[in-house]
């Protein structure tokens, strides 16, 4: 199989042969773009299951929609960080009717030199303030800085325009700030 050099030309041509129910075309998005929804999933809910499960709704809406692609549009990593960010925050609105649990924080264990430590109280730290952002900020900052997504993606991913996108980056980066001022 030859591969086309331009992104966009290859997303396009793989989710034809998606379409026409190519198995191989499939398994090349999976694993170009599959990871992303779950590391998407699991920054959002901070659970490995749920995020599974993200990554799972994600690639069978892939398959299941394949037929509706718009050719030439953002490409295939902008549609999955969309839906991953979609199925992500209407869980958590879920989460929010369902239950009075807090996401559970993830805590870094591993033992080591006073440096290392440090380090893993900053991230805790940083997790921490990531988590208690809006759900939008904080969808905002995971794409930007933890899937290095541009903001015009990230606006798309998230259904925005993009001078909204940054005046929502901003608001984030405000908070976090505040929350992490004394570092």
């Amino acid at each position: 199989m030859t591969v086309l050099s331009h992104p966009q030309v290859n997303d396009d041509m793989l989710m034809r042969r998606v379409a026409a129910r190519d198995g191989a075309a499939f398994r090349q998005l999976i694993e170009e773009h599959g990871p992303r929804a779950h590391r998407i999933g699991w920054r959002m809910l901070g659970n490995g299951s749920d995020a599974e499960d993200i990554a799972q709704d994600t690639v069978l809406r892939l398959w299941t929609h394949a037929d509706r692609w718009q050719e030439g549009g953002p490409g295939v990593g902008a549609w999955v960080n969309r839906v991953a960010m979609n199925l992500c925050l209407d869980r958590l609105r879920r989460r929010k009717f369902n239950s009075d649990e807090e996401v559970p924080e993830r805590a870094d264990e591993t033992p080591g030199a006073d440096e290392m430590i440090d380090e893993a109280k900053l991230r805790t730290r940083t997790i921490a303030a990531v988590n208690a952002l809006p759900d939008r900020q904080r969808a905002a900052i995971i794409l930007t800085y933890y899937e290095d997504s541009s903001n015009n993606m990230a606006a798309q991913s998230l259904d925005m325009n993009i001078k909204a996108f940054e005046s929502l980056l901003l608001r984030a980066r405000r908070a976090l700030r505040d929350a992490l001022g004394d570092v």
